[in-house]
């Protein structure tokens, strides 16, 4: 179950306007990098994201909000995470109640949330 939308709210106007700057350095976060399947406007979202072999994921903790439709629209985006661009691609989005593809201690907050979705994404050769 996703966490609710007043937070979400919340947290694009006050922890993300925080985070923002922080999210293309800081280990765990990314800012991904997404164009408005509607709009066509460049959008920058800060997220957490886990490195998983030539993978990165997402555990979408707000469920598939606006960023993630778009990524699924366009078949990929990119991420600034830890100083580096990454193209990702590929997107698949998929419940998994184990929440294999985290790190442990990641697992066991998400499980407390009840978050078992997640977007996984291939890095670009």
């Amino acid at each position: 179950m996703p966490l609710s939308r007043s937070l979400a709210r919340f947290n694009k106007h006050v922890t993300n306007r925080v985070m923002g700057p922080l999210a293309g350095w800081a280990p765990g976060f990314a800012i991904v990098q997404h164009v408005g399947r509607k709009t066509g406007r460049d959008y920058e979202t800060p997220v957490n994201v886990f490195h998983h072999g030539d993978m990165f994921v997402f555990a979408l903790t707000y469920g598939g909000g606006s960023w993630v439709e778009n990524v699924l629209a366009a078949g990929g985006c990119s991420i600034r995470t830890q100083g580096h661009t990454v193209q990702l691609t590929e997107p698949a989005r998929y419940v998994d109640p184990a929440r294999k593809d985290v790190p442990a201690p990641v697992r066991w907050i998400l499980g407390i949330l009840d978050v078992d979705e997640f977007l996984s994404l291939r890095v670009v050769p």
